[in-house]
């Protein structure tokens, strides 16, 4: 048995200039966080020939073109299976849907454990690009890059989505002790609220490829916020990195009017007047999870779980996409 491990994430700056649609036209920038939550990928050989699946649904097939779960199928085909006789099941910590980039992570742990299980090496980036060449090329959804880069890579790292379709990865250069405060200090919180990524970025992909003015200058202005994260959070001015997730919240909003709801938006307010920073909707928005700097965590949690919102304690992850037995 194969068993992969991948780490879920956080954005922490300048998040959607990841898209294709964007970066080939102005290269984007982004900060992200892998965190200690986890999409887990086995797989085994059953002894009858045929194809297994157990995820949100189970499948029994004889063909690779038989299987309905989109990403499964287009990774067993680049494997080229003459006689199919494989056992794939999935778990996640967090359900799919929140904001986490859990698609892209499950991509990544999918390949790296077909690979472990044919005995093959695959390094991360190639492992990113594989993954994002099944989600964006193969499978047409109107995302970008990120959640397949972090989650292969793990760590706290500045992501440069360049013209020509290079990324370029660069850890964050922060201090043990900023590391420790932003782990002690950044809370999440799920808001109820589950959503498909693609539903909410295929406004922005589509707006962005027809250069509409209001959306490129948008995502330009969201970037810069990205790369003045990037100088507070190595500088240590984690105060000024948490009041610019709020700036870069009103800038996310005006993108859709999906990307938030009464609720979300109350959740908020309360958490500015109860001991939060700054804070934002983590992933591509209308739902998931809220993410907050706290200067008073006790008292945004008192706050939060009166608004009955769940939190979710984490770490960060510094080991990427790995096979944790095989």
């Amino acid at each position: 048995m194969v068993l992969s491990r991948s780490p879920l994430r956080i954005t922490l700056g300048g998040g959607g200039t990841d898209l294709k649609s964007y970066y080939k036209k102005n290269d984007g920038f982004l900060i992200s966080a892998a965190i200690n939550k986890y999409v887990y990928v086995t797989i085994t050989r059953p002894f009858k020939e045929g194809i297994y699946l157990k995820y949100s649904e189970i499948e029994k097939v004889k063909k690779v073109s038989q299987i309905n779960h989109p990403i499964i199928r287009e990774a067993l085909k680049l494997q080229k299976l003459k006689t199919p006789q494989i056992e794939i099941t999935t778990l996640t910590d967090i359900p799919s849907g929140t904001g986490l980039g859990s698609s892209g992570s499950f991509t990544t742990g999918l390949l790296k454990a077909l690979y472990s299980h044919k005995k093959k090496l695959i390094q991360p980036n190639e492992l990113a690009e594989l993954a994002s060449d099944i989600e964006i090329n193969k499978l047409k959804e109107p995302i970008g890059k990120q959640d397949q880069y972090i989650s292969a890579f793990g760590g706290l790292n500045c992501f440069y989505f360049k013209k020509n379709g290079n990324v370029l990865v660069e850890p964050l250069k922060i201090s043990h002790k900023s590391l420790e405060d932003l782990e002690d200090n950044l809370l999440i919180f799920f808001t109820g609220f589950s959503r498909k990524a693609s539903d909410i970025l295929q406004e922005q992909d589509r707006k962005s490829k027809k250069y509409e003015e209001k959306m490129l200058s948008n995502l330009n202005f969201v970037k810069d916020l990205g790369l003045k994260s990037k100088k507070y959070l190595e500088n240590g001015n984690i105060n000024k990195f948490a009041e610019l997730m709020n700036v870069h919240w009103e800038y996310k909003k005006s993108r859709s009017k999906n990307m938030t709801n009464k609720t979300i938006s109350k959740c908020y307010d309360d958490a500015l007047k109860n001991g939060a920073v700054g804070g934002k909707l983590v992933g591509a928005g209308g739902g998931g999870f809220l993410m907050f700097y706290a200067s008073n965590k006790e008292k945004l949690r008192r706050k939060m779980l009166q608004n009955k919102l769940e939190e979710v304690r984490f770490g960060f992850d510094f080991q990427g996409t790995s096979i944790v037995l095989s």
